[in-house]
């Protein structure tokens, strides 16, 4: 089953970027190719770019804090197992405690060393991290495989608070949904929110094998899946029969 997340507010989409850039980040660093760790570091640059945002770091702060005050209202309930709330509280605080330790925003400290923001400044230019541009770069990459890799993980050291903050929250986004199978008549499916509810993401479940391809508009009042066909010509063909897939939706 090929799995589609949607977001419906920006926030999220700023967790779900993050969450790809960190997933990739993870599967990089452990390789031993230089290609691979430059992209580790590219994709480095990509999550600074990305929580450089004024308020980013205090929205993952005061979701975490809304998340602690709503699961402390469970206590005492006697169908809530207290050890793993306890425990789930526990997280949410330790995230809390090591990201609001983070003097500034998220890899700021990263940006004092110049070696790495020459790196920064000409890895968007095509070629512009060729040996003649940056022969300190290029000598960094024939190190031994064990000096780059600790060197990478030194520097996502910084990022880590964030990562783990972005994982948990979605995580809690995401187990906070029920899936229901629905029907798209003729490749075309709608529904109307239900009001009262705000919901922050749509997660879309489809079988590879129909070949069929969710293109997913929504807002807090509607929700719209019309359903498309890569076609020989290499364009998006609205599909015409109808199709079943599991739908859903996260507050």
């Amino acid at each position: 089953m090929i799995l589609y997340d949607y977001p419906f507010n920006e926030r999220i989409r700023t967790y779900l970027r993050l969450e790809q850039l960190f997933r990739r980040l993870v599967e990089l660093v452990p390789r031993t190719h230089p290609l691979d760790h430059h992209y580790a570091l590219q994709t480095i640059f990509e999550i600074m770019d990305v929580a450089a945002r004024a308020d980013m770091k205090s929205d993952v702060l005061k979701d975490i804090d809304r998340h602690k005050q709503q699961l402390a209202g469970y206590r005492g309930n006697p169908m809530i197992a207290e050890e793993v709330l306890d425990g789930v509280i526990q997280q949410l605080d330790d995230c809390f405690t090591q990201l609001s330790q983070l003097a500034g925003k998220t890899g700021q400290s990263l940006t004092e060393n110049d070696w790495l923001m020459s790196i920064r400044s000409r890895i968007g230019i095509p070629g512009g991290t060729c040996e003649f541009d940056l022969p300190a770069y290029y000598h960094w990459q024939h190190q031994s495989v064990e000096a780059r890799q600790a060197d990478l993980h030194r520097w996502t050291v910084p990022l880590s608070p964030l990562a783990e903050a972005i994982v948990l929250l979605l995580k809690m986004l995401r187990d906070s949904g029920s899936a229901q199978k629905v029907v798209a008549p003729g490749g075309l499916f709608q529904l109307t929110l239900p009001q009262g509810r705000t919901f922050q993401l749509l997660r879309l479940r489809i079988d590879p094998s129909l070949g069929l391809i969710p293109e997913i508009s929504g807002n807090r009042l509607m929700l719209s899946v019309r359903l498309m066909r890569h076609g020989d010509d290499d364009r998006l063909h609205s599909a015409q029969e109808d199709a079943a897939f599991e739908l859903t939706l996260c507050a």
